[in-house]
């Protein structure tokens, strides 16, 4: 990519944004920070006995996630945030207005299963319907890609640069 994006690789939860993300910094050579990690301990409690965060938790989030992106401008980086809502989107941008967004969508039923092979993470599949309920995908004025999640992390993450380096142009 010919500027150093900050690039915030979406999706719900089993779409690989924690697999892909660093892939993806480590393809551009920038740093990878870990959305799940700017979560205060109140909001894994929460998620993690099965109960979805509402707007009011998720806020502080965004905006931990925003500054990390705004510290990164013209730098790069890369970050991973559900960002599901168009809410939350402008929320990020209003931290950090020069950032990308890449949408890792998929089949339910996949990343269903990629959910459940999972091991220790918070997040259960029993969210998974909220998740796809709340999710509204990039809109056409909205800066970022979206890639399909079918294939191995290294597929994807190809995809995901094709596709980012295409907004340069």
């Amino acid at each position: 990519m010919s500027t150093p994006h900050v690039v915030v690789v979406m999706g719900v939860a089993g779409t690989g944004k924690t697999t892909i993300g660093p892939l993806l910094a480590a393809e551009l050579g920038v740093p990878y920070a870990e959305g799940d990690d700017f979560h205060p301990p109140a909001n894994i409690a929460k998620m993690s006995a099965g109960v979805p965060l509402d707007d009011a938790d998720r806020w502080p989030w965004l905006d931990a996630i925003g500054q990390w992106a705004h510290g990164r401008a013209g730098l790069g980086g890369v970050v991973s945030s559900s960002a599901l809502k168009r809410a939350y989107r402008d929320r990020l941008r209003s931290e950090a207005p020069g950032v990308v967004f890449l949408h890792l969508s998929g089949d339910r039923s996949l990343i269903e299963e990629r959910m459940a092979a999972r091991k220790g993470h918070f997040m259960p599949t029993a969210l998974l319907d909220s998740q796809f309920a709340t999710l509204q995908p990039l809109e056409d004025d909205e800066a970022g890609v979206a890639v399909d999640v079918s294939g191995t992390p290294e597929e994807i993450t190809q995809r995901a640069v094709a596709a980012l380096r295409r907004l340069d142009t």
